[in-house]
Order: structure tokens, then C-alpha cells, then sequence
């Protein structure tokens, strides 16, 4: 396959979109970026920042821009393009003046291999959320208190 992502065999693709106040990204998350593709837990596939000034203008910045690249070089290693600009204005479009965003689009490799057996048993999931941090800190926080 052209694109070295074989269809078959990807698990669950998610977008995220990280967001900074006063537009003070300073790179700093690479590292665990870095961290978390090499240990096999995800794959960046697409990763692209926004930019809002004080006066409206918005500034999307892709991975190879040399703004950018010494501090998430070696993050994704190949970008599939799965971030349309379409995409990211809608994200610019939400975020506030003086401010700036990271977003990323990531395969959860650690879930591959269900996702492989799901498809090949004619499985299909039905519902899948994601439960907030805060409901988990206060479920946790109630079995403390209890």
C-alpha cells in the first residue's frame, strides 16, 4: 500500500484538539508525543497547529513548517493528510482571540488487534465514549469518601 497504512489492520483513528491560552504553546508536549508513539501506544498520523491573534487572523502551522519542526521532529514520521484545511479553520473558527491550538490526529495502535477481530468476526462497535476526567476524579473521590 502507497500510504504504509495498511486498512486492514489500523485500530481506531482519533482527533484531538488541545487548546493553550495566550497563545503560550512552547512545544513542550512533544516529548510525551514522542514517548507515547514509541512505545507502540498510538501512531501520529496528521498533527497541525492553529493560531489566533488579538486581531482575528488565524495562522495554521503544519508539522514540516520550520517554526515547528526542531521541537515535534521524529513525532509523526509520516503525515497521511487526515487534517483537511476545512478542518482546521472550523477549529480556528472556535477558538477565542489570543490563543492557539494543537491538533492532532492519532491511531490507537494499542487497540489494532481488536479492532482486526472485530472486523474479521463481523463485529462492529457500537458505542464507544470516552468518560470526562472530572466524573472519574469525583467517582473515585466518592469511594475515598464512602
Amino acid at each position: 500500500m502507497l500510504s504504509g497504512l495498511d486498512v486492514d489492520a489500523i485500530g481506531p483513528v482519533d482527533v484531538a484538539v488541545v487548546t493553550f491560552e495566550g497563545n503560550r504553546f512552547n512545544g513542550d508536549i512533544a516529548p510525551a508525543l514522542r514517548e507515547l508513539q514509541n512505545n507502540g501506544t498510538v501512531r501520529i498520523l496528521d498533527m497541525s497547529f492553529v493560531r489566533k491573534s488579538g486581531d482575528g487572523s488565524v495562522d495554521i502551522i503544519e508539522l514540516g513548517d520550520e517554526r515547528v519542526a526542531d521541537g515535534f521532529q521524529q513525532v509523526a514520521q509520516v503525515q497521511f493528510d487526515l487534517l483537511s484545511d476545512e478542518d482546521l479553520r472550523t477549529v480556528a473558527d472556535g477558538l477565542p482571540v489570543e490563543s492557539s491550538a494543537l491538533v492532532v490526529a492519532w491511531e490507537n495502535t494499542w487497540a489494532a488487534r481488536l479492532a482486526t477481530a472485530l472486523r474479521e468476526s463481523r463485529g462492529e462497535m457500537a458505542l464507544l465514549e470516552r468518560i470526562p476526567r472530572d466524573a472519574v476524579v469525583a467517582a473515585a473521590a466518592a469511594l475515598d469518601a464512602g
